[in-house]
């Protein structure tokens, strides 16, 4: 292990590995955050960008297992909506060797498709990762919301 010293510091690879690691984590939260409000496909490509082939999610939409049931899940709940803006902040990354979990807030503010009425809602994400040969992607992923304002959308 290399090892430089600054000042009183001490540097080393496991420094930078650990800096990396967790810009890529919060690039891939914030990506798949983003990916909700560019209204994609939602295919499997989609979910293969971000979650790994067993995933599983919890959100108000329901709890799914595996990448086809995520993508499919979202397709519907984002069908719910005409635009929507996910924003996501204050996350704490630990990672463990090949695994990380991503804990952090999230406000998501929705135009729902019947009536163009405004839904927010705000909540906490719970997460777990993995890394792969892509990279890292989420084997877990739930919101549990906090609080809500407006009307929400009515599931099919």
């Amino acid at each position: 292990m290399n090892t430089e010293t600054v000042g009183t510091a001490v540097t080393t690879d496991t420094t930078v590995d650990t800096a990396l690691d967790t810009a890529a984590i919060t690039r891939l939260f914030d990506r798949y955050l983003r990916s909700l409000d560019d209204r994609g496909a939602f295919d499997e490509t989609w979910a293969a960008s971000f979650f790994t082939e067993d995933a599983t999610t919890s959100t108000p939409a329901g709890d799914v297992r595996g990448r086809d049931a995520i993508a499919s899940n979202v397709r519907m709940a984002m069908g719910l909506f005409d635009r929507t803006v996910h924003f996501g902040s204050n996350y704490l990354i630990e990672l463990d060797g090949d695994r990380a979990t991503l804990l952090g807030n999230q406000l998501s503010t929705h135009v729902l498709a019947h009536d163009g009425g405004l839904f927010v809602s705000g909540g906490r994400t719970e997460n777990e990762l993995v890394r792969t040969a892509e990279g890292w992607r989420l084997s877990r992923a739930d919101l549990h919301i906090a609080w809500k304002q407006g009307n929400p959308p009515v599931l099919p």
